[in-house]
């Protein structure tokens, strides 16, 4: 297990620090000596009082330092971040001052009838929490956990007896009150519904880069993100947008002081350990893979039957081909222009959310395999949707080796059907012009992106 944590200075650090150098420190680092100041007993013991026993309710008045815990449950594993947060009364949201972020493999919907076993798998990462949060403070620092698109993909009977069995153990066997954001649906821990797993994504990086938050109004980024079972995308267009009847694509936010209307969709399926099986089920039908180059092989079971793809690839296009021919469907029915693909209503990006360099408008977050999957074959933080093509066509060649190491390719014997992937995901699911750039980062400011901090904060705000 991998265990980070942030290198900012705690409030203790910078209360020892020489009082002639806080002079001439910037406002932040004034104001954190003033928070430490204000941190007394009586600050302690009104936090712990914020919660009795499992009570839930949370006090309106707001404590110098709080900590929070956020379980994520995905699909290929669990993590949880360990956030302290502290307060001032002229900022709009809480300042994040520290991280610890902690994984083990593999995921809750590898246990589908075993709960308990389930449950018992997140013990490693709740001992790291007792560990990390100062005693006192265990009874007044939440937990959620939120499961994500490979619990949705196991059905509500089994992923609800996991989910009970998560809840118990967590109630049982720790300090920490597990938080309901809605009582009445119990979602402390709970499957997160697609578009919140979106929404707090974007809550995450428009926190980060300070485009939210502040006391005028800027404008925000937009976010991909590129998990296992699923795919999300948030941003907020320039003008406003017309949505089909009973659907969820419009999503009002309010942060701070103001509001923000957001496209929103999750893309169940589209994942991208989901779209590699949808892609090896197509092959199937033959058991020639155009993504593998000649002499290569994988194995493949469905419903039982198993089989071995042979590979028969020569190029990024024949590759890419395949890929069009089977995901990204453009011919399905669109109820409301304009449609991304499967008949999903989405705003065209490059038309309703431009990039504006001098304004700082118009910028694409992407992050999880969209990183994992070109940052070790050399693509730097910024790139853009050609450059993940020519990336797609050296590894998608009949001699990767020309290129990259062998040790590197044989680590990712999948890695030209997962470009091929996500340049069809871009190019032809979002249509996105071959110049248009995107912004890939694990980390921003040290801190992890992704859909936790801005459920962690949606849940301490209330």
């Amino acid at each position: 297990m991998n265990k980070r944590k942030n290198s900012n200075s705690s409030v203790y650090d910078m209360h020892n620090s020489d009082t002639s150098k806080l002079r001439n420190q910037h406002s932040i680092d004034t104001l954190t000596l003033l928070i430490f100041l204000l941190y007394d007993t009586e600050n302690v013991n009104q936090l712990e009082m914020k919660f009795n026993g499992k009570n839930k309710n949370y006090n309106k008045s707001r404590p110098a330092v709080q900590f929070a815990l956020m379980l994520d449950a995905g699909s290929t594993g669990s993590r949880i971040h360990i956030y302290k947060f502290t307060y001032a009364n002229n900022k709009l949201s809480p300042d994040l001052r520290d991280e610890i972020f902690e994984q083990v493999k593999p995921g809750l919907s590898s246990y589908p009838d075993d709960p308990k076993a389930a449950a018992n798998s997140l013990n490693g990462l709740m001992d790291i929490a007792l560990e990390s949060v100062p005693s006192h403070l265990h009874k007044c620092t939440p937990v959620a956990l939120k499961a994500t698109a490979g619990l949705r993909l196991l059905g509500d009977k089994k992923s609800m007896l996991i989910l009970n069995a998560v809840r118990k153990k967590l109630e049982d066997d720790y300090p920490f009150p597990v938080v309901d954001m809605n009582p009445i649906q119990g979602d402390g821990v709970s499957v997160m519904d697609g578009k919140d797993e979106g929404v707090y994504a974007w809550i995450t990086v428009n926190y980060l880069t300070s485009k939210i938050g502040n006391p005028t109004k800027t404008p925000t980024a937009a976010i991909m993100d590129l998990g296992g079972g699923s795919t999300q995308i948030v941003f907020e267009p320039e003008s406003p947008f017309e949505v089909p009847p009973d659907s969820d694509y419009k999503y009002e936010l309010e942060f701070g002081n103001y509001k923000y209307i957001l496209y929103q969709h999750s893309y169940l399926g589209y994942g991208l350990n989901e779209g590699r099986k949808k892609l090896k089920l197509a092959a199937s039908e033959k058991s020639q893979y155009p993504c593998l180059k000649k002499g290569e092989s994988v194995d493949f079971e469905h419903d039982g039957i198993k089989k071995i793809l042979k590979g028969i690839g020569k190029s990024f296009e024949m590759c890419a081909k395949f890929v069009s021919s089977h995901l990204f469907s453009k011919t399905d029915s669109c109820q409301i222009n304009p449609c991304s693909f499967d008949g999903i209503h989405q705003p065209n990006l490059d038309k309703s959310f431009p990039y504006n360099s001098k304004s700082g408008s118009g910028e694409l977050f992407a992050f999880s395999y969209f990183y994992d999957k070109t940052f070790p074959f050399g693509l730097k933080e910024k790139f853009t949707v050609k450059e993940v093509k020519d990336l797609a066509e050296k590894l998608c060649s009949e001699n990767p080796e020309a290129h990259f190491s062998s040790d590197l390719l044989l680590e990712e014997p999948l890695i030209c059907s997962d470009l091929s992937f996500i340049h069809g995901l871009l190019s032809v699911g979002y249509e996105l012009q071959p110049d248009r750039e995107l912004k890939v980062l694990k980390k921003i400011e040290g801190f992890e992106t992704g859909w936790c901090l801005g459920a962690t904060i949606q849940m301490i705000d209330r």
